[in-house]
């Protein structure tokens, strides 16, 4: 009979146990996404992105329709793209325009796209250092040429369209950059004729840019070399008609403000150029 009634007790005593157990697991699964949300504002706050990052997938994953779920989705681009993964935030970006097309902040979903393959080549140090990206791959900024063209023909009107001019003016030059890095190197080659053709491409091709004059220049140089002295004189004319252009910090990187969809203003990073628009 006692051991009837320990036996019950023990019973008893362990799906108590139990059930408190199970009752703290459903206050953790079943927390608000309000609580989420923000949680994920204050974090972002104080930069803490990859626990902003944490809370906004937690609204995706435990509450995919509900009201905070969309919003997460925006700022969730935001904040892979300060935590420095900008592979990341260009998937997310991808992801946002595939899921929600006729969504209000879907322009600002394809202006981070292009921001994503900005800074692809620089990577995170290059966002907050002086790094001259001339000399080295360019596909990313490129691809964001690309994706920033876009956005703008999709969005003219759009509150991020003047960040996006500025940086296709900055990706411009540095595409015009990176193809005199290239002719300089066959000139010191002496591959006159491969330096012609890069410069002559930056003259043809990537037209207003900041490295017309330094082009002209490359191309008087090859000339020269090559005995072309007719066309070292008109080369000098038009070096007089295009002078040089005053010097610019154009790789100089800085924090601009840039507003969060329905939030309060935040923090982007980026390369831009300092006086792109007048």
């Amino acid at each position: 009979m006692f051991n009837n009634k320990l036996f019950q007790l023990t019973l008893i005593l362990a799906l108590s146990f139990f059930n408190s157990s199970c009752s703290k697991d459903e206050v953790e699964i079943e927390r608000p996404e309000k609580v989420y949300y923000d949680q994920a504002q204050r974090r972002i706050k104080v930069n803490n992105y990859y626990g902003a990052i944490e809370s906004l997938q937690k609204i995706e994953t435990q509450y995919p329709f509900g009201k905070y779920a969309e919003q997460a989705q925006v700022e969730l681009i935001y904040c892979q793209y300060m935590n420095g993964d900008d592979i990341a935030a260009h998937a997310a970006s991808e992801r946002f325009i595939r899921l929600h097309p006729r969504h209000p902040n879907i322009d600002y979903a394809y202006f981070m796209k292009g921001m994503s393959s900005y800074t692809r080549d620089s990577g995170t140090l290059a966002r907050v250092i002086n790094t001259d990206l001339s000399t080295r791959d360019i596909s990313g900024a490129k691809l964001a040429f690309s994706e920033f063209t876009e956005f703008l023909t999709r969005f003219p009107d759009s509150q991020y369209a003047p960040y996006a001019k500025k940086r296709l003016v900055y990706i411009r030059n540095l595409v015009a950059k990176n193809e005199l890095a290239a002719a300089d190197y066959y000139i010191k080659r002496k591959a006159y004729v491969a330096a012609i053709r890069r410069a002559n491409y930056v003259i043809e091709n990537i037209p207003n840019s900041s490295q017309n004059h330094r082009a002209l220049q490359i191309l008087k140089v090859s000339y020269q070399e090559l005995g072309y002295d007719d066309l070292v004189a008109s080369t000098d004319e038009l070096l007089r008609l295009n002078p040089a252009p005053p010097e610019t910090d154009e790789d100089s990187s800085f924090f601009e403000r840039i507003p969060l969809p329905n939030s309060l203003p935040v923090i982007i990073a980026g390369s831009i150029l300092s006086n792109a628009i007048n």
